[in-house]
């Protein structure tokens, strides 16, 4: 026993955080100073279940707040940025060189809703071990980085943001199911009557937003499922609780997309600490089996592992993201939604196509 306790938390953090520092809080504090010109600014809504910190109030911690909190924040990306990273400060923020906090704001629940009111809406939902300024400002950067028009909504839940805390983590996801089933109503009625809202789930921010998924529908909320794209990016789920979750959501108006890769050594780490349960984000789409059960579940799942990866291939989503504007202009395609219809595709980064997996077993 006392050999996997110390076992699990080294694996992690080896495999999940590499146990770099951490961005302080203090980069959510605004600081008045004039962007560039060519600097790009980015607005930010924010709910979250966190508890917002009484001594430092423009921030929130890994404490369980009673209900959703609401905020805006406008962040600064630097002339300079290279897509698919944050450029962190390095000492007082300079918008020449670093993302940047210009403004915060925190809402009412009307002010959130007005604020939204007619947009179209893309919620990001985090994955395990973020601080809430590290998902702030992944969030900036992949608006940044995709020039969509959509406003970006991060969904923060209480992550410690701590890579011992990965059971603790799971709890604070079932603690926030109902909250983000609660947002994506409300974003789902203020919508015109063709708007959409985007979702974006990573790892085990996937579980959470399947869960509010199954949740809508045992409400009968067929009027709000019809509403929403949703993309789960390496989703750190166990596969019979992924089969259970489908069969309740069952099919949506636009297919679930998954996007796996089999070498995702997170998520192979996350298996081993889970009894040997394989992910979600870790099949490989290219055993008959396997993808004959996706192709049942009516969702579309997408090999993406042509992607270069980064040390640990869990974020490839990121790379992904980064890619929209090339996707954009090749084939007119939003990244993961673009093919319209459910099955198995592999994503050949170097061509910038989605290949169904018939064809690719067939070359």
């Amino acid at each position: 026993m006392f050999a996997r306790q110390i076992l699990i938390p080294t694996l992690l953090c080896l495999a999940l955080a590499a146990c770099s520092a951490r961005p302080p809080i203090e980069t959510l504090a605004p600081v008045a100073v004039q962007p560039p010109a060519d600097a790009k600014l980015v607005q930010i809504y924010a709910a979250t279940t966190r508890q917002r910190l009484a001594d430092r109030p423009y921030a929130f911690g890994a404490g369980r707040a009673e209900g959703l909190s609401y905020a805006a924040f406008q962040i600064s990306v630097p002339p300079g940025h290279q897509p698919g990273k944050i450029e962190w400060p390095d000492g007082p923020p300079d918008p020449q060189t670093d993302f940047v906090t210009l403004r915060q704001q925190i809402m009412s629940p009307a002010a959130f809703a007005d604020a939204l009111r007619g947009k179209d809406a893309g919620v990001f939902v985090h994955g395990y071990n973020h601080s809430f300024q590290e998902a702030l400002f992944r969030t900036a950067q992949m608006g940044a980085d995709s020039h969509l028009t959509a406003s970006p909504i991060l969904f923060s839940w209480p992550s410690e943001g701590s890579t011992a805390a990965y059971l603790a983590d799971r709890d604070g996801v079932d603690y926030s199911r109902d909250a983000l089933t609660d947002l994506l109503t409300e974003l789902a009625r203020q919508r015109s009557a063709n708007g959409r809202v985007a979702i974006l789930a990573h790892s085990m921010g996937a579980r959470l937003t399947m869960e509010a998924l199954r949740q809508l529908r045992l409400q009968g909320r067929d009027d709000v499922l019809a509403r929403l794209d949703v993309v789960l990016a390496a989703p750190d789920i166990d596969i019979d609780t992924f089969r259970e979750q489908a069969r309740v959501i069952g099919p949506m108006q636009e297919p679930i997309t998954v996007l796996v890769a089999s070498d995702d050594k997170a998520l192979a780490i996350s298996a081993r600490v889970s009894s040997g349960r394989q992910r979600v984000g870790s099949i490989d789409i290219r055993n008959p089996q396997i993808r004959r059960a996706m192709e049942h579940s009516g969702m579309r799942v997408i090999d993406i592992s042509s992607i270069q990866p980064d040390q640990f291939a869990h974020d490839r989503y990121i790379d992904l993201i980064s890619l929209y504007p090339q996707l954009e202009a090749t084939q007119g395609a939003t990244p993961g939604t673009g093919i319209r219809r459910a099955g198995a595709f592999i994503f050949d980064s170097v061509g910038m196509t989605f290949d169904s997996i018939g064809n690719v077993l067939a070359d």
